[in-house]
């Protein structure tokens, strides 16, 4: 048999056919019994251990989340004059608070100079997009490309409710196009600045939570998990404005490529080097040390496995 035999033959394809969720998870109710409630309710107590959080989560992954819904949760985010980006005073304070995790004084350049955005109402997603929205996606679409943490491009129903990630940026417009066909709204990828403005809130905080960096508010390296987690399961970790997640989990891809900021200078970092113009991700990941889970902190999607991308939705005007 030559190559070109094998590239045809069934028997040697690398991808199955999507798996079909109604032979993996029990028919969802009309209205959530009292046991998913409470699931529910236990994944976001932070009141509870990490352990109980993530247990919770993965019932709910088998079960059905009730959180997880045809028309996305949001939080809403009124408009403002916001400050966005790092004063350049501060750039080697932020070096050396995370040099023993390498950070390179070009990296955080890219952050400067502070600058005014205005930015109108609008409303982000509570949660990034999950592992089965994204597969109701692809089996509507017909999209072949399946992210690159799903092994052998096997939907993961045990981390239905896990944020997608290893996805292309252009992939992500597509979901978004795809769900506003699909709802009848019109739903995008939040620009850079709402994200960072989302994530930091009007007291322009540094970390999307209160105080500086908290392992257990972020699923980054620092929390021991070394993988995706449920969405919400670091409560701890939410946002000024309602969102969960906008540290740690995964990185999420915004609307924006890089380019410098108002006055600053174009940073031709690794990623420049790597790939030239390259999609701007935020908010750090469980592959990555905290320093990403910084809300000024604007990065991209390497290529290979240590930089998994997801992302989340937003809208300017409310959801029905």
């Amino acid at each position: 048999m030559n190559l070109d035999d094998i590239a045809r033959s069934p028997h040697f394809a690398e991808h199955a056919d999507l798996a079909d969720p109604a032979r993996l998870h029990p028919p969802r109710p009309r209205r959530p019994s009292a046991d998913l409630l409470h699931l529910t309710a236990a994944v976001e107590d932070p009141a509870l251990p990490l352990s109980d959080r993530l247990a919770a989560g993965g019932m709910l992954a088998l079960f059905g989340d009730p959180r997880i819904t045809p028309v996305p949760a949001v939080c809403f985010v009124p408009g403002a004059a916001v400050p966005i980006g790092l004063p350049a005073e501060e750039t080697g304070y932020v070096v050396r608070a995370w040099a023993d995790k390498g950070v390179e004084e070009s990296w955080i350049l890219k952050e400067t100079p502070e600058h005014t955005v205005e930015i109108a109402d609008f409303f982000i997603a509570r949660y990034p997009v999950t592992n089965g929205e994204w597969r109701d996606f692809l089996a509507d679409t017909g999209l072949g490309d399946r992210p690159a943490t799903w092994y052998l491009g096997a939907y993961p129903w045990d981390r239905s409710n896990h944020p997608v990630a290893g996805i292309r940026p252009e992939h992500a417009d597509h979901y978004a196009r795809w769900l506003s066909e699909r709802t009848g709204h019109p739903w995008r990828l939040p620009t850079e600045a709402e994200w960072e403005y989302a994530a930091k809130g009007p007291e322009g905080r540094p970390y999307p939570w209160e105080g500086g960096f908290d392992a257990d508010a972020a699923n980054t390296r620092e929390s021991g998990v070394h993988t995706t987690t449920p969405v919400g399961a670091f409560p701890a970790g939410r946002a000024p404005f309602g969102a969960y997640d906008m540290g740690g989990n995964v990185e999420e891809f915004t609307a924006d490529d890089y380019a410098p900021y108002p006055g600053g200078e174009h940073v031709a970092d690794h990623l420049v080097e790597s790939m030239g113009a390259y999609r701007v991700a935020r908010g750090g990941s469980f592959s990555r040390f905290g320093d990403l889970t910084r809300t000024r902190r604007r990065h991209g999607a390497f290529p290979g496995p240590l930089y998994p991308v997801g992302f989340r939705l937003a809208t300017s005007e409310r959801p029905s």
